[in-house]
């Protein structure tokens, strides 16, 4: 795609000046314009404070356009009928320079039945120009990832060597930078839309590619899930709320491998249902990352995350799962969230993956919305995620995207102050 910049808008002409009160007699008052010329003003006169004069004939006004006040323009003033036909041939075409334009995506939505309340706001465009010395995956431009694609038919789970070990533990270190910046900037009143913006910056300061960026033509660098979004948020402009709980999905791509991680936040006053399922959520991920050691199934990981959920009155979202990675964003292993499920394979020292399970507060069923990544609870409740990138070593675990200061072969116990935002 073509790199795009957000145009600026075009700004309403400055309403006549006014002249300060003099203290010798008005000059007599000016002929009225023409009434055939629409752009013609009159000669400010003085004016009572507080009172707002016509745009044509400084008259004190009666009316304001209601035009630029839906389109948030400075407000015009007329005095009445007489002037504000003659001055709308001129004065339209600033509402035609400020019309928003339509917003694609938005459309989308016109017959959607949504199953929360949240809704999708306007989007703004992506600068896609990164710095030439930024290395990209195979999809950067194309939004195909070709590499991906010929090797999802294979079963086989990749032993990473000892030099693509050491790649994948500067660039875990990088993405969890990444998501450690965007994090911080989460409050009430900013938008997603900004945070993506964060995101970029921090990746292209340390000379990454963020891996969401047009990866199957996903539009942004970050999926920001918020509520009732299961994973795969588009960010736009929609304002965090007091109350909110919502999750980063970072993943950035350098010295030819990915790294993948996220986190809920409590965004705000978070009520107690909301707090109890992102501990839940975390809980899950920590249950199972317990188990990751040499010779345990992959399948056997979705038991403990089930069992965590249902004590807690939640479910698992058993259409995602876990996945390999490394030098794809997403290969084998398929790390599947809930018991029973049919996974294939065996854990081995150099192993790389992610196990990253989706909780609802309802039922674990989802649907997605029209533009075809944002996933939804079904019943409108609400989902958190947690997610790491891990090694299975000799002897257990190493998480790879351990926040600073954890230790790196376990999770801690969930602590709401360090997700409080």
């Amino acid at each position: 795609m073509a790199d795009t910049t957000a145009a600026e808008p075009a700004t309403a002409p400055a309403p006549a000046a006014e002249n300060e009160t003099s203290t010798t007699a008005p000059a007599p008052a000016p002929a009225p314009a023409p009434a055939n010329d629409a752009t013609a003003v009159a000669p400010a006169l003085p004016k009572p404070e507080g009172e707002t004069l016509c745009e044509v004939c400084s008259e004190p006004s009666k009316l304001t356009c209601p035009k630029c006040k839906a389109l948030g323009l400075p407000p015009a003033f007329y005095c009445g009928k007489k002037c504000f036909p003659s001055a709308w041939p001129v004065h339209k075409k600033l509402h035609k320079k400020n019309k928003p334009k339509p917003d694609p995506r938005l459309q989308l939505f016109d017959r959607y039945s949504f199953t929360g309340p949240l809704r999708p706001f306007p989007m703004t465009a992506q600068v896609r120009k990164l710095p030439k010395s930024i290395d990209v995956p195979d999809y950067a431009v194309t939004g195909i990832p070709v590499s991906e694609d010929s090797a999802r038919s294979s079963r086989s789970i990749e032993i990473k060597t000892p030099e693509q070990i050491e790649a994948l533990r500067r660039v875990c270190k990088l993405g969890r930078e990444v998501l450690d910046i965007a994090s911080a900037a989460i409050k009430v009143g900013v938008t997603a839309d900004a945070i993506d913006k964060v995101v970029l910056k921090a990746c292209i300061e340390r000379n990454c590619y963020p891996s969401p960026l047009n990866y199957r033509r996903f539009p942004k660098a970050v999926c920001v899930s918020v509520n009732e979004v299961i994973c795969h948020g588009i960010p736009d402009m929609r304002p965090l709320q007091d109350g909110d709980i919502v999750n980063l999905d970072v993943t950035v791509f350098k010295e030819g491998v990915h790294a993948d991680l996220n986190e809920t936040f409590l965004v705000g006053n978070v009520d107690e249902d909301s707090v109890a399922l992102v501990k839940t959520a975390y809980e899950c991920l920590r249950a199972a990352v317990r188990l990751v050691k040499p010779k345990e199934f992959y399948r056997n990981l979705g038991t403990p995350i089930e069992k965590v959920a249902r004590q807690n009155k939640c479910s698992v979202v058993t259409s995602y799962c876990g996945h390999g990675i490394g030098t794809l964003f997403h290969t084998s292993p398929n790390v599947p969230h809930y018991r029973r499920n049919k996974a294939i394979g065996k854990m081995k020292p150099g192993h790389v993956f992610t196990i990253e399970p989706m909780i609802n507060r309802g039922r674990s069923s989802d649907q997605t919305w029209p533009d075809n990544w944002t996933s939804v609870t079904r019943d409108g409740k609400r989902s958190a995620q947690f997610e790491h990138t891990m090694l299975v070593t000799e002897n257990g675990v190493e998480l790879l995207t351990a926040r600073v200061g954890a230790p790196s072969t376990h999770m801690p116990p969930f602590d709401p102050k360090v997700y409080q935002r």
